[in-house]
């Protein structure tokens, strides 16, 4: 088949623009070098596979993660599509299970009549056709490196750590229970292991005297995202720092007690089976043995059977607010696209939603067509913005979607709202403005 454009990567962001390209009549051929060569993070070859967590966070419309789901189901997004239907229970949050997810994405872009799929390794920015460029935080050295000639400027970089995931079987219901915080919802989504004040100082201790993986010369000042912070890390920052981050117990009655214990473990469904748990914000860069010596000291754990472990990768990203025009285009070679983690922004939602503009913008270019932005007061429009120009170029970091990229409220700087007031409030403007952009 020959193609009119070519992305590269079948990561979340390039499946979903891939898809988008497809379904407006472009043809396309998807590289994706898993089934060629792996990854230090990736188990399988499927295309956007979950390599951290298996949640795509809040499906709460009143949150801007919500919110972006909400815009991307209006859009027909693929990867929201296969996370609807392969999800697992998880509270108000949308987690899969992951292997279904991924196998039916890859089963809906490898079954499209427009989309060519190629299992390659491609090292060079092609020449000779527009180009979408969606290889993510794990971003191969030969290619990473042509990045940098085109672009001018090197690449920035962080570490992101990959949370352990444990065999349901193996945990001890006599002493752990299922609960969601404050048992919000008729479902009870979290198993919950606690932990008393000694308890919890000793394993916190064990964080930081644990032996970890060593650095390489070259990832030795390489910054960590704050959203993916390993959990001995977290620990490094003082000794209540995880009892009001991952270990937070507020909210968790123990049924044994009918008190909160001092801190507490959970853990979220990772599989439709329900066979699979992950520890919710354990990511880690812990030596594997020392991960399993010291995860059986949690209450619940201590014969825990663990079907993978924590890891650790480097993530590579670009100036985006300096190199990208806003159409993410790169400014000095229009014919090359950026989208997902590539760009700077953070999470599977987002990276998808970057997929899904870059791909309309390009199908509205091959056809001759206009596609406006999506309005600044939206998810998309929002994030968008920020990864294109809304944010500080010198310092840009990573970012998730928050309502803090969308413009204030008119007339918010006048008298005080709830926090839950204004949430609603910017929801429904974005649910507007959506509407009318999506007539229009």
């Amino acid at each position: 088949m020959t193609h009119q454009i070519h992305i590269i990567g079948g990561g979340l962001a390039g499946s979903e623009a891939a898809w988008q390209l497809a379904e407006a009549g472009i043809r396309v051929r998807l590289s994706e070098m898993r089934g060629v060569e792996g990854t230090p993070a990736h188990q399988t070859d499927h295309l956007a596979e979950l390599v951290c967590s298996n949640s795509f966070r809040s499906d709460d419309p009143n949150n801007a993660v919500g919110l972006l789901h909400a815009e991307m189901r209006a859009l027909g997004s693929l990867i929201l599509r296969c996370a609807d239907a392969h999800k697992v229970p998880a509270g108000s949050a949308l987690a899969v299970d992951r292997d279904g997810y991924s196998a039916a994405v890859t089963a809906a872009i490898a079954g499209h009549p427009m989309i060519d799929l190629v299992r390659e390794r491609v090292d060079t920015l092609p020449t000779d056709t527009p180009v979408i460029v969606a290889t993510g935080p794990l971003t191969g050295a030969s290619l990473a490196g042509a990045i940098g000639d085109a672009t001018g400027a090197d690449a920035l970089a962080f570490f992101d750590a990959i949370a352990p995931i444990v065999h349901a079987h193996s945990v001890d219901m006599d002493v752990a229970w299922m609960a969601s915080r404050w048992d919000k919802g008729e479902t009870k989504d979290y198993i919950n292991c606690p932990m008393t004040r000694e308890q919890y100082l000793a394993f916190h201790q064990g964080l930081i005297d644990g032996e970890k993986g060593e650095f390489k010369d070259w990832e030795k000042d390489t910054p960590y995202f704050d959203g993916c912070m390993p959990i001995e890390v977290m620990a490094e920052r003082g000794v209540d720092t995880l009892r009001y981050g991952p270990m937070k117990p507020v909210g968790l009655d123990n049924p044994r007690t009918g008190r909160w214990p001092y801190a507490v473990v959970q853990l979220r469904q990772d599989n439709a089976l329900g066979t699979l748990w992950n520890m919710v914000g354990f990511q880690t860069k812990l030596k594997h043995a020392e991960q399993v010596r010291l995860f059986r000291t949690i209450p619940g754990l201590e014969n825990a059977e663990f079907a993978r472990l924590g890891g650790l990768h480097r993530n590579t990203f670009i100036q985006s607010p300096k190199l990208l025009d806003g159409t993410l285009r790169l400014k000095s070679r229009p014919q090359i696209r950026f989208a997902g983690q590539i760009t700077g922004c953070e999470g599977y939602v987002e990276s998808a939603a970057i997929g899904l503009v870059a791909g309309r913008f390009a199908a509205a270019e091959l056809l001759g067509r206009t596609f406006a932005p999506p309005p600044l007061t939206t998810a998309l429009g929002a994030l968008l913005n920020h990864i294109t120009g809304g944010a500080d170029a010198e310092t840009y970091q990573p970012m998730n979607v928050n309502f803090g990229l969308f413009p204030p409220l008119e007339g918010a700087r006048g008298g005080r709202k709830r926090k839950g007031d204004r949430k609603a409030m910017m929801a429904d403007r974005a649910g507007e403005a959506l509407r009318e952009w999506m007539a229009a």
